[in-house]
C-alpha cells in the first residue's frame, strides 16, 4: 500500500530545529543502536518522524518524545495506528525516564537516540546521566565542538565540566560527522554522532557535591585549581592546601589537567575534610 504523503511543516529556529533528511545518516543512527525487536527505545525530539519510522520499523517498542506542537500533529497524523509507538507530548528536561521506564518498559533497560537542539544539547545530556541507571546506552547527536568536548584528552584546553562528568558516569565513542547538507534547513555548523553506554561501576556516592567540585574548579579556566577552589563561598572553611596535598595533587595545576582519578582522590579528600 502506497504510504500516504504529509505535509511537512517548518522548521522554528525557536526550537532550534534542523531536520536530519539525509537517509544514509539516518541509517548509521539506526545501525548504531543495534535494535532487535521489542527493544525498549526512546526518541527525543521526533521532529518530523524521519527517525521515528525506521525506529518503528525495525520492530522496537518506542516512546518518542516531542515538544513543538506542529511536530506533535504531524506525528500523529503519520503513525497513528503503530502498536510498538507512543508518543509523549512534553518537554524532555522534565521527563522523569525512571517513571517513564516503570510505565512503558518494566524491567527493560532503555535504548536512546536523539538529534539534540544545540541550544539544550548540554542540559539533556546532564539530565540523561543523572537518570542513567535506566538506560543501556544513547546515540547522540551534538553540534561537533560538543562532541570534541566531552571527548578531549587530558591536559586539552577544551577539557571542561561536561567533559568530567562525561568521563566519570559514561563510556564514549565518538561515530561519526554529519555535514551541514545532511539538514533542512541547512545549518552553519557541522554535527556529530556519539555513543554513550553508563559505566557499570561508580565510586562517588555524593553525586551533587562531585558535581560541585567540578564546577567550581572550572570556574575560571585561566586560574590554577587552588585559586578556583579558594574562591568558593560555600566551601570557605575548608584547607584547600591540604585538600589538595592529601589528594596528591599539586595547587598550580588547572582543572583540565587532572586525570579522572585525581579528580576521585579530591572529591573523596573533600567529603572526608567536609564530615571532621
Amino acid at each position: 500500500m502506497q504510504k500516504k504523503k504529509h505535509k511537512k511543516p517548518f522548521a522554528k529556529k525557536s526550537f532550534g530545529q534542523n531536520f536530519l533528511v539525509d537517509e544514509n545518516y539516518i541509517d548509521k543512527i539506526i545501525s548504531a543502536l543495534d535494535l532487535c525487536a521489542n527493544d525498549a527505545v526512546i526518541e527525543i525530539g521526533a521532529g518530523r518522524g524521519a527517525l521515528t519510522e525506521k525506529l518503528i520499523d525495525s520492530g522496537a517498542n518506542v516512546v518518542a518524545i516531542e515538544l513543538e506542537k506542529d511536530m506533535i500533529a504531524v506525528l500523529r497524523d503519520r503513525f497513528p495506528a503503530n502498536s510498538n509507538f507512543h508518543l509523549i507530548e512534553s518537554d524532555a528536561l522534565k521527563i522523569d525516564f525512571a517513571e517513564l521506564q516503570k510505565t512503558h518498559f518494566p524491567n527493560q533497560k532503555i535504548k536512546l537516540a536523539a538529534n539534540l537542539p544545540y541550544y539544550i544539547s548540554t542540559a539533556i545530556l546532564q539530565k540523561l546521566i543523572e537518570q542513567r541507571e535506566v538506560f543501556s546506552g544513547f546515540v547522540l547527536m551534538f553540534q561537533r565542538e560538543v562532541v570534541e568536548r566531552i571527548t578531549a584528552e587530558i591536559g586539552n584546553s577544551e577539557r571542561g565540566f561536561l567533559t568530567v562528568l562525561v568521563e566519570n558516569y559514561l563510556e564514549t565513542e565518538k561515530l561519526f560527522d554529519v555535514p551541514p547538507k545532511a539538514f533542512r534547513p541547512i545549518p552553519k555548523v557541522w554535527s556529530a554522532v556519539a555513543l554513550l553506554r553508563p559505566k557499570e561501576k561508580n565510586e562517588i556516592e555524593n553525586e551533587k557535591l562531585f558535581r560541585e567540585i567540578v564546577s567550581f574548579a572550572f570556574l575560571q579556566k585561566r586560574k590554577t585549581i587552588l585559586n578556583n577552589l579558594k574562591n568558593v563561598q560555600k566551601m570557605a572553611d575548608l584547607d584547600w592546601q591540604k585538600v589538595l596535598e592529601n589528594a596528591a595533587i599539586e595547587p598550580q595545576r588547572r582543572a583540565e589537567s587532572l586525570t579522572n582519578l585525581e579528580w576521585k582522590r579530591l572529591y573523596a579528600e573533600i567529603e572526608r575534610f567536609s564530615v571532621e
